[in-house]
């Protein structure tokens, strides 16, 4: 029998009405928590309560009196997004003095994202999450495959997640899945493909066509052996040029020099370039202004494999990127803070686009659901009603939010564990693309089971699964 997915929502507030506070209180609201928002700037606040229907406090989120009206007494988590990487860890220090709740924190900082672990554990805390680090890995990690849109990474990297754009002429362009299944001798599966602004969750029978994005699952292995079997380069690029020597600039070049990437930042600020000269000592770091069409023609734009521009502004980056296009055949990746005139970006050509507010906000509502499901088990257990059956180990929302990937821990015997797939009645719209089983990607045909053990992901066009029996009927 399916299980009942109607969840009964968190308590949660969220400190900071920011970019990032926002998005998790639109994602966190529409999936039915108890929303309450505190921030010192009364309009900002009331603008976001009364969008999203949520509570609002004005005032200092590391204040007890500010908390204890938040209602901080009966939240189940807080979690701090403010500018300020102190005050989010004080603010949740504060809330695990005063309150029985979870307690996640931003913090930005390389001083203390290097010491996260250990602030992690001192305090207590669920989670710290870096959004420059994140942005910098996933704008690594296409770097290392730049033939590909996106490369997210499952089973602890054992398997990916690929995004890439048939090409005119391409050998895809008219062929069905089921007859490139026939050619390839490696294990993968087409997950979702996107056209004319529509999603499918296609079966052997549809015909690909130039200008289809498609999402592919595979081993990390198979996925370079796919890509070069469709006639995509797989090397990582040479070098790269990036515009911006903030955190994320930092990052993303300390992991592209470690993979021997050569760098270049072109940074404004000169008290900043010599602070990136000492952390950074085998970049080439240039002091100047990286919106200069000179400058960026004498430093190599022309010749460089790959261009990343990572101002605070995401006019700059979009122009840059869109400069980079027209003179290189670079490999662009274009950072974007805000999603102001959406449609307006997609229809641009900006290469690889990454959202540092989604990737943190996926990573929090991984969390939420996990921590959701834990709690609706706990209750349960209290009614003599059996546990959960799994947790979320990694989320990613693709196609602006239409289709969620999750990878579930299956951490107990239940409806789903073995039997042959092809017997489970699953909801529409869902594929099981890989089964990892003791560090070995399996892409399942109808007669593997799912075992416990296991961790699943499921890509599916449904939203708010929190365990792996809701993607039974």
């Amino acid at each position: 029998m399916s299980k009942n997915t109607t969840k009964k929502g968190m308590r949660i507030i969220i400190v900071g009405c920011g970019k990032v506070g926002i998005t998790l209180t639109e994602q966190l609201a529409k999936e039915g928590h108890d929303i309450t928002l505190i921030d010192k700037n009364a309009q900002k606040l009331q603008s976001t309560a009364s969008m999203y229907d949520v509570m609002g406090v004005v005032g200092n989120g590391a204040s007890y009196s500010v908390q204890e009206e938040a209602g901080i007494a009966s939240a189940n988590l807080i979690i701090a997004v403010t500018d300020s990487d102190e005050l989010n860890l004080l603010c949740c220090t504060i809330a695990k003095r005063v309150g029985n709740c979870a307690a996640i924190a931003r913090v930005r900082t390389p001083d203390y994202s290097q010491e996260a672990g250990y602030l992690r554990e001192r305090l207590g805390l669920a989670m710290i999450i870096n959004p420059e680090l994140e942005t910098a890995k996933e704008a690594a990690r296409i770097l290392y495959m730049p033939t590909a849109l996106e490369v997210n990474s499952f089973a602890h990297g054992q398997a990916e997640l690929v995004k890439f754009k048939i090409p005119k002429c391409n050998r895809l362009d008219g062929m069905t899945i089921a007859a490139l299944g026939k050619e390839m001798n490696v294990p993968y599966v087409i997950c979702v493909i996107e056209r004319g602004g529509y999603v499918h969750i296609p079966t052997g029978r549809f015909v690909m066509h130039a200008d289809d994005t498609i999402s592919f699952v595979a081993s990390r292995k198979s996925t370079k052996i796919f890509l070069e079997h469709i006639g995509f380069k797989t090397n990582q690029v040479k070098d790269t040029m990036i515009i911006g020597g903030g955190s994320a600039a930092y990052y993303l070049a300390d992991q592209l020099i470690r993979s021997g990437i050569s760098v270049k930042i072109i940074e404004n600020s000169r008290e900043r370039c010599e602070e990136l000269s000492i952390l950074l000592p085998k970049a080439v770091i240039i002091n100047g202004d990286g919106t200069d069409e000179e400058l960026l023609k004498e430093e190599g734009i022309t010749e460089v494999e790959s261009f990343v521009p990572l101002t605070g502004i995401d006019e700059e980056n979009i122009m840059l990127t869109l400069h980079a296009k027209q003179v290189s055949n670079a490999k662009v990746i274009t950072k974007i803070n805000r999603i102001t005139f959406k449609n307006v970006i997609n229809s641009l050509d900006l290469g690889s686009v990454i959202y540092p507010k989604y990737i943190t906000s996926e990573a929090i509502i991984a969390y939420v659901r996990a921590k959701n499901d834990s709690l609706e088990s706990t209750d349960s257990n209290a009614a003599g009603n059996a546990a959960s059956d799994s947790t979320i180990e990694t989320l990613y929302h693709m196609f602006d939010h239409r289709v969620e990937a999750i990878e579930f821990r299956v951490t107990k015997s239940s409806a789903v564990t073995g039997k042959p797939l092809a017997e489970l009645k699953l909801k529409d719209e869902i594929l099981l693309s890989f089964i990892n089983r003791n560090g070995t990607i399996i892409i399942p045909s109808g007669q593997d089971c799912i075992l416990e053990g296991d961790t699943v992901m499921i890509v599916t066009t449904h939203t708010g699964f929190t365990d792996i029996q809701d993607i039974l009927r």
